[in-house]
């Protein structure tokens, strides 16, 4: 998988450099190109459960472009943030106390 992630970044890369469109894309674009793309793909969602699966995949790949674009611009690897992330989220919700729930960590 880690392959996987690095053949994305670098065929990303690759097809902006040859479109010139990476003047574009400074972390603050891209942020908020994220958040474009995320309200897209919740629109998919938005009067009923009746979703259309392609729309969805695409508006997904959006979302996952841009967060790959980002973590390139900002020089992270997306595979150490996630897994640190993780880390994180296991102590904030230890199975024993979250198993099962949707309660907020602090309220636990």
């Amino acid at each position: 998988m880690e392959n996987d992630i690095k053949e994305i970044m670098e065929k990303l890369k690759t097809f902006n450099k040859e479109r010139d469109w990476d003047q574009f894309h400074s972390p603050e674009n891209l942020a908020k190109s994220i958040s474009i793309e995320s309200a897209e793909l919740l629109e998919c969602f938005q009067w009923n459960n009746n979703f259309n699966e392609e729309d969805v995949e695409e508006e997904l790949a959006d979302v996952f472009t841009y967060c790959f674009m980002l973590a390139d611009k900002l020089n992270v690897d997306p595979k150490t943030i996630i897994l640190n992330k993780l880390k994180k989220t296991e102590k904030k919700y230890p199975i024993e106390k979250a198993k099962g729930k949707s309660t907020k960590y602090n309220k636990l």
